[in-house]
C-alpha cells in the first residue's frame, strides 16, 4: 500500500510538471508571436501633401488674350493691348514681359474695385482667378517692347529723379525699387522700362490725385512730384532698357 501511494504521488508530480511545461511553452510561443506581430501592426505614417504652386496654362492664356471667350463674355485683350502685349499707342500700356504676379494682382484689383478704371473693371469682371493667372503667365513670356525718350530737354531732369530721387522733397530714387534698367523686381515692383511715357505720366497723376489707390507707396511718392517732374521722369523711363 505504501509503495502504491508513492507511485501515485510521483505520477501526480509528473502530470503537474507536464501541465506547467505546456503553459510555459504556450507563454513563450505567445510572446514570440506578439514580438513578431508588433512590426506588422505599426502602419506606415502617411506623408503630408505639400501644396505646390498653381499650375498655369500658357495656351489657355494666349487663347483668352487673343480671342476672348464669347460664351462667358470675355473680351480679347489684344484689341487694346496689341499682339503679344505690345500696344501701339500710349493710351494702353505695354504688357509684354511684365511680371506675372504683378499683372495678376492688377486684374484682381480691377475685379474687386480697388483699382478704378471703367473699361478694365468690366473686362476683369468675367475672369476667373485661373484666367488671370493664365493670361499673366502668357504675357510674362513675351518679348519686351522697348521704347525711346522723346523730349531731349527733360532727359537730364528725368534721369536725375529716376536715379537719385529728389532729396529736398523726400522723393526716393525710382531705381531703388524698379532697378536701374526699369526691369523691376518680380512679385514686388513692376517692369516699367520702355513703357509709353503717356501711360506712365497718367498713372503718376492718378496716384497723386487719388484716382488710383492700390499702392500707398506710389501715392506718397507721386504726391510730392510736380507736373513737370512727372513728365520728365515718365519720358526718361520710356527709353530705359
Amino acid at each position: 500500500m505504501r509503495q502504491t501511494s508513492q507511485i501515485s504521488k510521483l505520477t501526480s508530480l509528473r502530470a503537474g510538471f507536464a501541465v506547467l511545461s505546456i503553459f510555459a511553452l504556450i507563454g513563450i510561443s505567445g510572446t514570440a508571436f506578439a514580438a513578431d506581430a508588433a512590426p506588422m501592426a505599426a502602419a506606415p505614417e502617411a506623408k503630408a501633401e505639400v501644396p505646390g504652386k498653381p499650375k498655369v496654362d500658357l495656351a489657355a492664356g494666349e487663347a483668352l488674350y487673343s480671342n476672348g471667350d464669347a460664351t462667358r463674355g470675355v473680351t480679347a485683350c489684344i484689341t487694346c493691348h496689341g499682339p503679344k502685349g505690345q500696344s501701339a499707342i500710349g493710351t494702353w500700356p505695354k504688357l509684354s514681359a511684365q511680371h506675372a504676379a504683378y499683372l495678376t494682382k492688377q486684374l484682381k484689383n480691377f475685379k474687386e474695385g480697388t483699382r478704378a478704371n471703367p473699361i478694365m473693371m468690366g473686362m476683369a469682371a468675367t475672369l476667373t482667378p485661373e484666367d488671370m493667372q493664365n493670361i499673366s503667365a502668357f504675357l510674362a513670356k513675351q518679348p519686351i517692347s522697348q521704347g525711346v525718350a522723346q523730349d531731349k530737354a527733360s532727359i537730364a531732369l528725368g534721369q536725375s529723379i529716376y536715379r537719385g530721387g529728389i532729396a529736398a522733397k523726400g522723393v526716393p530714387a525710382c531705381a531703388a525699387c524698379h532697378s536701374p534698367t526699369g526691369a523691376g523686381i518680380p512679385a514686388q515692383y513692376p517692369l516699367i522700362g520702355g513703357q509709353w511715357a503717356e501711360y506712365s505720366n497718367a498713372q503718376l497723376l492718378a496716384f497723386r490725385e487719388g484716382v488710383r489707390t492700390n499702392s500707398s507707396q506710389m501715392t506718397t511718392i507721386a504726391s510730392k512730384l510736380s507736373d513737370k517732374e512727372m513728365k520728365a521722369v515718365a519720358d526718361y523711363i520710356a527709353g530705359l532698357h
